[in-house]
């Protein structure tokens, strides 16, 4: 009778740990109500635990249940990873755990902590898994909280044959890709399997906890490689092997609706899918290269996504001025920078400032990014004549009053952008240029008439994007005289020591570099730049009036923001021509 009281204590203990971490997880805003409302509804017909169900579901990510787990149960938080890749010797009563067990729930023991047994777990509220080990080994639990994926990885490397999640799903897969390859029903069938499915799928996962912008997956002759861009910079994955090339590509097509038969021209489409909690839009881009297709996803994180000027990177200095020219009635305002330097988020936070009840927003864009409520967005389609051209055409009658286009690809969608700026609109748009005077220059090469452009463009913004350090581990040391001297960062900070910082890695950014800034320069139309503009004034004479009117740099603004301890001198470097 007492060890049924004791069984029913241990489930009510057991249920009030997982109210209080669900609960977490919505207050945190880690879980959505709607989803928690579903989940609840599955959960009364199928039974078992909620937050296990909530996992399975991908409505809550690993490290946020882990994170919250740690947090409310008031447990440790450790990483498998960091591990050493042999297991310890066999601790008392840890044999008596098998790997059947271990696996199931998703528990190993790792060590000894003040004579008790120090064990990772993905599941610290289960109360019936602490007692069985507790039982089994006859020792008190030390109970460490760890991600559910590292403790597979680990039971696998120190009991199991070593593989990783990849390994054992490709020793699942079939291999043999021969067969004709232009029959676009074995091709299905290649891409419809398991393992190529759950493959895929842990391509994309990968992705998610890396918070990678970009997934490469590009054939060669002897393998696949797989590549994420973290914070701008290309990092190896681990890669399926090269005779699983055909299935994984064909796989990502069918998700993306592409056509699977044509390997002979490029392609492109979106995946929208749910991941880890999170709503994730994928654009699949693919090329044919020499050894078959290469493709490249890139992931929109909807719910990430922050309209912030100060989350962008904007500072005190640059923001009013910013917002003047944003603040004018007509005319035009350019964002400028290489592909990947932030320049359409910029626009969507100027739109999203704009974004008010009494104006009209439209926008012409390839693709449209982000949905914003209010603001009527035009997908350009070329392939059908809409092009960013003729949906100009189309939406000067449309009553506008601000209007945005996605990039000024010719002199047609310049002209017609010039024209809506003069007949009282404002409109917001990108190009490609190196920094800001060079977009006067670009503009002045398509063929755009010199007194039109000084009549209508107000303010030429130009950015980078930069690494930003992870404040809590970043390194602080005394900038050594070569580097005052090299970098003139004495006009930075004329009094006093210098100091700059450098990366740290730690568990939650393991290069040191957590998320990624702006650094900018902003040219501000006036009338010394007018009269030089119509004289056809080079670049640098340009930048040169610009700068005399106050503009600081990109090389100025990192470098200031890299004394501030938000980045790192390397990293300016990096991005920056003044380098």
């Amino acid at each position: 009778m007492n060890a049924v009281r004791e069984d029913a204590g241990a489930e009510t203990a057991q249920t009030d740990d997982e109210t209080r971490i669900v609960e977490a997880l919505v207050a945190r805003g880690r879980l959505k109500e709607a989803d928690l409302a579903r989940a609840r509804r599955l959960h009364a017909e199928a039974g078992g635990g909620l937050l296990a169900l909530l996992g399975r579901l991908g409505m809550v990510s690993e490290r946020d249940h882990a994170e919250t787990c740690a947090e409310v149960l008031d447990l440790p938080l450790a990483s498998a990873r960091d591990l050493p890749e042999a297991p310890p010797e066999l601790l008392d009563g840890a044999q008596a755990m098998t790997l059947r067990f271990l696996k199931q729930f998703h528990l190993c023991p790792v060590g000894e902590i003040d004579g008790r047994l120090a064990v990772l777990m993905a599941d610290p509220w289960d109360g019936y898994a602490r007692q069985a080990v507790a039982l089994a080994s006859g020792r008190a639990l030390a109970p460490r909280v760890a991600l559910r994926s590292e403790i597979a990885d680990l039971i696998e490397r120190w009991y199991g044959q070593g593989r990783s999640a990849m390994g054992a799903i490709v020793e699942t897969a079939d291999g043999e890709t021969t067969g004709d390859l232009d029959d676009v029903e074995h091709l299905r069938d290649l891409a419809s399997e398991a393992p190529v499915i759950r493959l895929v799928n842990l391509v994309i996962q990968r992705a998610v906890e890396l918070r990678a912008s970009d997934i490469h997956i590009e054939p060669f002759e002897s393998r696949l490689k797989v590549r994420y861009r973290v914070d701008g910079v290309l990092i190896d994955g681990e890669s399926p092997p090269a005779n699983l090339t055909a299935a994984v590509i064909s796989r990502i097509k069918i998700m993306a609706r592409l056509n699977i038969a044509e390997r002979r021209l490029p392609q492109d489409g979106r995946i929208m899918l749910r991941v880890q909690g999170k709503e994730l839009d994928l654009r699949v881009s693919s090329v044919p290269t020499a050894h078959g297709e290469s493709v490249v996803m890139r992931l929109l994180d909807r719910e990430t996504v922050v309209f912030d000027f100060y989350r962008l990177g904007f500072t005190d200095e640059f923001l009013p001025q910013f917002k003047k020219v944003l603040d004018q009635p007509h005319g035009i305002l350019l964002v400028t920078g290489p592909t990947g330097s932030g320049k359409t988020t910029t626009l969507y936070t100027a739109l999203s400032q704009l974004n008010t009840p009494d104006v009209k927003i439209i926008t012409v864009e390839d693709p449209v990014e982000y949905q914003i409520e209010g603001i009527n967005q035009i997908q350009a389609k070329p392939q059908i004549g809409l092009d960013f051209a003729n949906a100009l055409r189309s939406i000067v009658r449309q009553d506008p009053d601000i209007i945005m286009i996605g990039e000024m690809r010719d002199l047609e969608t310049a002209r017609i952008a010039i024209q809506s700026a003069l007949t009282g609109h404002l409109v917001l748009s990108t190009l490609h240029t190196n920094n800001a005077a060079g977009g006067i220059t670009r503009l002045l090469d398509m063929g755009v008439e010199d007194y039109l452009l000084t009549s209508t463009v107000n303010g030429i913004l130009a950015q980078r994007l930069v690494r930003r350090l992870e404040p809590d581990h970043a390194e602080r040391y005394a900038a050594s005289p070569e580097e005052i001297e090299k970098f003139d960062l004495r006009r930075f900070q004329p009094e006093g020591d210098i100091h700059l910082f450098r990366p740290r890695a730690s568990e939650r950014a393991p290069t040191g570099y957590l998320g990624r800034t702006t650094i900018m320069e902003f040219l501000v139309m006036n009338d010394a730049l007018r009269r030089a503009v119509m004289r056809h004034a080079g670049m640098g004479e340009l930048e040169s009036i610009a700068r005399e009117a106050g503009m600081r740099t990109m090389y100025e603004d990192g470098i200031a923001k890299a004394l501030r301890g938000e980045t790192t001198i390397e990293e300016v470097l990096r991005v920056t021509e003044d380098a």
